[in-house]
């Protein structure tokens, strides 16, 4: 499975939506509606789905779907 693809499966499940529903390009706060609760439901889910070292604010200061996707690439996360 792609790393994408897992990203989305954590979004989805945290975020109670359809992994479809998640474009690449989705904005986390505007298009998805992320509040900073889910948020670090989200950083959490991450580093136990990926067992990487990721800092809360790593990913809070992104903006889209992408964007979180090259963060996590970078950490080691795996495809």
């Amino acid at each position: 499975m792609a790393l994408a693809d897992k990203v989305k499966e954590v979004f989805s499940k945290v975020l109670n939506i359809k992994p479809e529903e998640i474009k690449p390009d989705a904005k986390l706060y505007d298009n998805l509606g992320v509040d900073s609760t889910e948020m670090v439901e989200v950083c959490v889910a991450f580093k136990k789905t990926f067992g990487i070292d990721l800092k809360d604010n790593e990913i809070k200061k992104t903006n889209s779907f992408n964007e979180v996707v090259s963060i996590l690439r970078s950490k080691g996360a795996k495809e």
